[in-house]
């Protein structure tokens, strides 16, 4: 299995919420815009931009704003940083994350889309399966 596949299943996509995977689903389904790859979000998240209203984020932190109730560039940052490192742990790897985060941004577009796509939606079938 891909290295960031693994990383995905085993560590980020047990952290989101049901809801956090149908946001970035569905903007993988649209190519929204909104969800950019070379950064974790727009504005950066420095210290400058800390209170600015968030316009563009990565997988990780597109699921936070869309689907979490976050708002500013410090909010969705916090989100980010708490996410990675809690699935870190879990995969028992320092910046585990790294695996996924560089395939997102380094992937061609239509290519990153297709391949997350297919893996949000086998998370969410396996959560449907777990359920019934």
């Amino acid at each position: 299995m891909q290295p960031w596949k693994r990383i995905w299943r085993d560590g980020l996509a047990p952290l989101l919420a049901t809801t956090e995977l149908e946001a970035l689903r569905h903007a993988l389904i649209r190519d929204d815009p909104r969800l950019i790859q070379h950064a974790t979000t727009t504005p950066p998240p420095t210290e400058v931009f800390y209170d600015e209203e968030m316009a563009g984020a990565c997988a990780v932190c597109f699921c936070g704003w869309q689907a979490g109730g976050l708002t500013t560039v410090r909010e969705v940052e916090q989100f980010f940083v708490r996410t990675c490192t809690v699935a870190d742990e879990a995969l028992g790897e320092l910046a585990a994350c790294r695996h996924f985060l560089n395939w997102f941004d380094e992937a061609p577009r239509a290519e990153m889309r297709r391949e997350l796509l297919r893996e949000v939606n086998r998370a969410l079938n396996e959560r449907l399966a777990a359920a019934a």
